[in-house]
């Protein structure tokens, strides 16, 4: 799936990218610095039900949300990792592997450590201002 989008259509989007058929429960997020990743992932947090704010968890990693069902959703923004060993200590395993929602920021930083089976959703921005998204869930 590829779509290009205004940071004001983001909400539609997210809605599209959710009615995916079969779309994986982990989430990787390629894209540079500023082109949208964090804006794109509290739209997805949002439409999954959480109510409270979410923010990037740039300092603490992991942000955990827990939606009106109940449902469980981690948001890793692993920028700041220094080492594949640093996320492994901290128990990144264990998050990717709980069948909840996981949708990671700057996942080249534990290329180890992603589970084969997961999405990966690319994202460039147009000359236009526009975003091009690309979404991988074979």
């Amino acid at each position: 799936m590829t779509t290009t989008f205004t940071l004001e259509e983001i909400n539609k989007v997210a809605k599209d990218l959710l009615a995916t058929p079969n779309l994986k429960k982990v989430i990787t997020f390629h894209a540079s610095m500023g082109v949208g990743k964090t804006t794109l992932i509290k739209e997805l947090v949002k439409e999954l039900g959480v109510t409270e704010n979410s923010s990037s968890p740039t300092f603490s990693l992991v942000n955990e949300y827990e939606s009106e069902t109940g449902a469980t959703i981690y948001h890793f923004d692993l920028y700041r990792i220094n080492s594949e060993l640093e996320a492994y200590d901290m128990g990144i395993d264990e998050y990717f592997y709980s069948g909840n929602w996981c949708f990671i920021e700057w996942p080249e930083k534990v290329p180890h450590l992603l589970p084969l089976d997961h999405a990966s959703i690319v994202i460039k921005s147009l000359p236009n201002g526009k975003r091009e998204l690309t979404l991988k869930n074979d």
